[in-house]
């Protein structure tokens, strides 16, 4: 079993998690919102200390202030397995694709304390 966990943000289209967990069903991808996963709402802040505690990367499309929360979060001497920013040019197919391609061929350790723009693999 793949050690990488997904946690897609409340401004994540449902549609991701519902394409990634019909190709992958033993994939473990929440949503914000959704039980066991933080509450819509929670702040990005709280989103990288529950995505710590809980060893899932972030699938976000918010580019502008997680650079920001990323580094106050890292300068209190917390870590995330990772973030990845969404891609608005890349179709859901091709983001699909990517993040299947990095469950698949990547360690958990590999994204650790970073954000990746998707695609990751070009």
């Amino acid at each position: 079993m793949n050690d990488i966990h997904y946690l897609l943000d409340e401004n994540v289209d449902v549609l991701y998690h519902a394409q990634l967990l019909a190709r992958e069903p033993t994939m473990v991808t929440w949503m914000v919102g959704t039980p066991g996963a933080p509450p819509k709402g929670t702040r990005d802040p709280a989103i990288l200390l529950w995505c710590e505690q809980n060893s899932f990367i972030l699938v976000t499309n918010n580019r502008h202030s997680m650079p920001a929360h990323l580094q106050d979060h890292l300068a209190q001497g917390h870590h995330v397995p990772g973030i990845f920013i969404m891609n608005a040019k890349m179709s859901v197919g091709e983001t699909i694709e990517e993040l299947l391609l990095i469950w698949g061929a990547s360690d958990e350790k590999e994204y650790h304390d970073r954000i990746s723009f998707l695609p990751v693999s070009s």
